[in-house]
């Protein structure tokens, strides 16, 4: 019996939400390691107030036609609550100027800024370097393998031994 037929199809879409969620995580993670490498948290937070996609590009020297890329980066931010969006007018002085979605710092994005004492910065780009995240991979064929297999998942995904015998 399957799920949908014990427990319907309510629970069957709670269970592949769940699954889905574990699968794409390592997207949150890539995107913070992405905004962290860009530098983009410390261009917020020089700039001393929300800053504009435009705003955002220019600074970051992207070229124009790379802007919808750094929105769907922003986007998804956004949405995992690295960053906040706001909307702030093109001319300040002008009340009646158009408003302006624009980008600001939460919590999170503050502790990643470079020039903070406490910063995380180092410690996630770290964590979410290839080094340390492609051991992972390896992980399942490790566990598998013979009771003397010597090599670990990081000895395998970097093809060294262990170098202490």
């Amino acid at each position: 019996m399957d799920l949908v037929q014990s427990q319907g199809v309510t629970k069957l879409f709670e269970v592949q939400s769940h699954l889905y969620k574990h699968i794409f995580s390592y997207i949150d993670s890539m995107s913070v390691n992405c905004a962290i490498q860009l530098g983009i948290p410390d261009i917020i937070h020089n700039h001393g107030r929300p800053v504009t996609l435009s705003q955002l590009v220019s600074k970051l020297h992207i070229h124009p036609k790379k802007a919808s890329y750094v929105q769907r980066l922003m986007r998804l931010l956004v949405q995992s609550g690295f960053f906040a969006k706001t909307k702030v007018h093109q001319n300040q002085e002008d009340e009646a100027a158009a408003e302006e979605e624009a980008y600001a710092l939460t919590p999170s994005s503050s502790l990643v800024l470079k020039d903070n004492v406490t910063s995380l910065s180092p410690f996630a780009l770290a964590m979410l370097d290839p080094v340390m995240v492609s051991p992972w991979h390896f992980l399942g064929d490790w566990l598998l393998g013979s009771r003397d297999d010597q090599l670990t998942p990081f000895e395998k995904a970097h093809g060294i031994g262990n170098l202490s015998k």
